[in-house]
């Protein structure tokens, strides 16, 4: 599944971001934010009507992102984590 589709409070473990091209800015800076396998990640919130952007958390840092973003990073949800 990919970020954009974690459900709101739910946990995943990041796999990996993709790159839609070489040299792609978007998923270099989504590495640098700290999207890299295994770290966690949670969905705190959505825009306004279930929209853009989304709020992420990593560690104890969240960022906004745009859903087409957020659908760049592949994830696992996290066994037993929230729906």
């Amino acid at each position: 599944m990919t970020l954009s589709d974690l459900p709101l409070h739910a946990s995943a473990r990041v796999e990996d971001v993709q790159d839609l091209h070489p040299n792609d800015n978007i998923a270099r800076r989504l590495r640098e934010l700290g999207f890299v396998s295994g770290e966690e990640v949670r969905l705190v919130a959505r825009g306004p009507l279930g929209g853009d952007p989304l709020l992420y958390q990593i560690g104890f840092t969240r960022f906004a992102l745009r859903a087409s973003e957020a659908a760049r990073v592949r994830v696992q949800k996290e066994e037993g984590a929230a729906p």
